[in-house]
């Protein structure tokens, strides 16, 4: 890469071979980001991802200076394993790639919430290992409450489970995925239920984290560009409640909604630096585009809101805000420009 090349940017996004032969930016989800990337003078183009297809894809990544994605971790079916190792063979040939794989594991797992239990905005969180840990540990932790088991990556609700003992001794578990709706069962079948997501290939542990008395009130996504706040998505959550009615959609707003902007300051000044400090992750690395969903804590007399972590997604940040195009493109920008230097700092 040179300075003398135009700036190139490709969005990839899953897709079949229909998609990508007949991909037009216009047409697609990002529109508006293809709009305002190219009026920058950035060449901007779709790269219609499937793992059929995955070379082609790949030479095409090698031509351009930046691609952005967005790709659930389990995509029709399929996980992303092989997209991964081509996004890290394009970054180590300097294409910048955002979200590379290397942050999606240390942000946009469920294990963000165990390595975060003890900043002002974790939880009581624990890492379960194993089906002989689950079935020792989690009767004892639901004398206590109801606890969400969730597993090591997904989206979409699957693989997050919220139990709950009875005093009769039996298990309410309700799956979040759209769609579900509770069961009764006892320990051994909810250890059966949750066998799969202990082994290796889906994460090989589940993170236990106690449940939000508040969570029906709602959860507040905040959308980041880098370590800055572009804007708020609110919805009222109710996936994991019995015969709750289908969530409303997503309202979005900019960075300046007023209920939010102790949030957006505890974000900015604090909050983002302890979480990459903690991660190990430097400034450079953040994801050009990331949210984290937050839920209200227990209020207690006198104090400020208290705002608690329930998942990072990084993976496939769509839709988002309007308001935060104009910082994506302008941190796109930038970030070729310092790549172009071999800054990534």
């Amino acid at each position: 890469m040179t300075d003398a090349r135009a700036a190139s940017v490709a969005l990839l996004y899953p897709g079949d071979r229909a998609a990508r032969d007949r991909a037009d930016p216009a047409a697609s989800r990002f529109a508006a980001l293809f709009e305002a990337l190219a009026a920058t003078g950035v060449k901007a183009e779709p790269a219609i991802y499937h793992d059929d297809f995955a070379d082609e894809v790949a030479a095409q990544l090698r031509r351009v200076q930046a691609v952005l994605v967005w790709c659930n971790p389990i995509e029709d079916g399929r996980r992303r394993d092989r997209l991964d190792a081509l996004l890290r063979e394009v970054a180590q040939a300097g294409v910048l790639v955002s979200a590379h794989p290397e942050a999606i594991l240390r942000l946009g797992t469920k294990d963000v919430l165990f390595e975060t239990r003890y900043l002002p905005f974790g939880s009581d969180v624990h890492r379960i290992d194993s089906l002989a840990q689950l079935d020792a540990e989690l009767p004892l932790r639901l004398r206590q409450g109801a606890r969400v088991l969730k597993q090591h990556r997904g989206h979409s609700g699957i693989g997050v489970w919220r139990v709950e003992a009875t005093d009769g001794g039996a298990l309410v578990v309700q799956h979040a995925q759209r769609g579900s709706t509770p069961q009764r069962m006892d320990l051994p079948t909810l250890k059966a239920t949750l066998a799969p997501y202990f082994e290796l290939d889906c994460g090989g542990h589940m993170i236990d984290q106690a449940w939000q008395a508040r969570l029906p009130e709602g959860m507040v996504r905040v959308y980041l560009v880098e370590d800055r706040v572009t804007g708020f998505g609110l919805q009222a959550v109710n996936a994991l409640h019995p015969d709750a009615p289908a969530p409303g959609p997503r309202l979005y707003h900019g960075p300046d909604l007023p209920n939010f902007q102790a949030l957006k300051q505890q974000l900015e000044s604090t909050w983002i630096s302890l979480l990459r400090e903690r991660v190990d992750l430097a400034r450079g690395r953040l994801p050009l585009l990331w949210d984290c969903d937050f839920m209200l804590g227990e209020e207690a007399a006198g104090a400020a809101q208290r705002f608690v972590l329930c998942e990072i997604n990084v993976s496939s940040v769509s839709p988002f805000p309007p308001s935060s195009i104009a910082p994506l493109v302008e941190t796109v920008l930038r970030r070729v420009r310092r790549a172009r230097h071999g800054d990534q700092a």
